[in-house]
């Protein structure tokens, strides 16, 4: 298949995955904590098993795209898991119960792995045939997440806005079915611009898995990465509302958030370009680590905003640094491993950090605490990933 034209358009369409599987799917649900905890009387460690439930779904569903993509083609296995993603966001909708909510957690981190996946190789096959502008997009698709957290934070506080007027009992309920209903025109702008990329999967060649292993530091360092970051982005809301900001100043911060994602593709692709081994990586969760204790110091506007915009600036491109790794230092055909491996160890630090950091909030120093363990990790992510060398 030849160079798609208009490759950026194309990797802004393929950038609505990454919307839906992180910045919709996973990412609005820091918004919608503080009022179903409240509606539900659930500790933070139950909130925060609810995002664990997300990441332990995103594991399984980490495993299967590359059989799925072997199978359909990887065009198939972004669409086909974008509408399942759009389904269970809608499902969360009519229930209240904290089993079936955490079902529905599950199920939607298995869909958003097929998502992300898929969608980080048909970005990383964008760039091959773009050689040039292949850090921007690739940057670009992950940046996407951004879209979703800002869509997320203008459509879930009007959502329950607008279900409290009514005398709603549950207004959480209605941000949920709002946000499928979002991914799944997202789905529709997404798939026709998605088959100008050549989809079939090569089979893995037998070296593939030594090749892995030799990215041991990196991917050690990005395993402290999800264990850190997730804390953040589950309970920085939360920590907002607690400190007293208005729900006005809050939806403001997490739009900013968004939008700070969206731009990093621009800000770090020179980076993700240059550096072969794991320098980007490292600096990032510096960066990501400062940004995180920023809110816990002072809650302060300026304070806040300054972590927020960082962070948000920040920690997607801690996810491209890892395609670019792989980009750089593994052979094209064991590309869909290599990237499978990293969601995978991604997905186990998401595992452990937000039930961590709800057991910490839920003891003595409260969220601030948590968020300091968050702090910690991403400082170790940053040491591992900085003796990661380029193969």
């Amino acid at each position: 298949m030849r160079a798609p034209q208009r490759p950026i358009l194309i990797a802004l369409a393929l950038s609505l995955g990454a919307a839906i599987s992180l910045g919709i799917s996973r990412f609005s649900y820091a918004l919608l904590l503080p009022a179903m905890r409240g509606d539900l009387d659930w500790t933070y460690f139950l909130a925060g098993a609810m995002n664990t439930a997300n990441a332990a779904g995103y594991l399984c569903g980490a495993l299967l795209t590359p059989w799925l993509m072997r199978r359909l083609g990887a065009q198939a296995a972004l669409v086909g898991g974008a509408i399942l993603t759009g389904i269970f966001m809608l499902l969360s909708g009519f229930v209240t119960d904290a089993t079936l909510l955490l079902a529905q957690r599950v199920l939607a981190g298995i869909a958003s792995a097929f998502i992300f996946i898929s969608g980080g190789v048909l970005a990383a096959r964008l760039g091959t045939q773009h050689p040039q502008r292949a850090g921007f997009l690739i940057g670009l698709y992950y940046g996407g997440t951004g879209f979703g957290i800002t869509l997320s934070a203008l459509l879930v506080p009007v959502s329950i806005e607008a279900a409290a007027s009514r005398g709603v009992p549950h207004t959480w309920q209605w941000a949920w079915l709002g946000l499928g209903a979002a991914c799944l025109v997202a789905t529709l702008l997404m798939a026709g611009p998605a088959r100008h990329i050549d989809g079939t999967m090569p089979a893995g060649g037998a070296k593939s898995g030594a090749h892995i292993g030799r990215l041991g530091y990196g991917l050690a360092g990005y395993f402290m990465f999800g264990t850190g970051y997730i804390g953040y982005m589950t309970f920085v809301i939360a920590l907002l509302r607690e400190q007293g900001m208005a729900p006005g100043t809050v939806t403001l911060f997490y739009a900013m958030l968004g939008l700070a994602t969206v731009a990093s593709s621009r800000i770090w692709a020179h980076m993700l370009d240059r550096y072969k081994g794991g320098q980007p990586m490292s600096v990032l969760n510096g960066l990501l680590a400062c940004a995180t204790l920023l809110p816990v110091l002072s809650a302060h506007p300026a304070a806040v905003f300054a972590s927020g915009i960082v962070f948000g600036g920040v920690f997607l491109s801690v996810v491209a640094s890892t395609t670019a790794l792989v980009r750089h230092n593994l052979p094209h055909e064991a590309w869909s491993a290599g990237i499978s491996a990293f969601t995978t160890i991604f997905a186990l630090g998401q595992i452990v950090g937000p039930s961590i950091v709800g057991w910490i909030s839920d003891s003595a120093g409260g969220l601030q605490r948590g968020l300091v363990f968050s702090a910690v990790a991403l400082f170790l992510g940053a040491l591992l990933a900085s003796r990661q060398k380029p193969l």
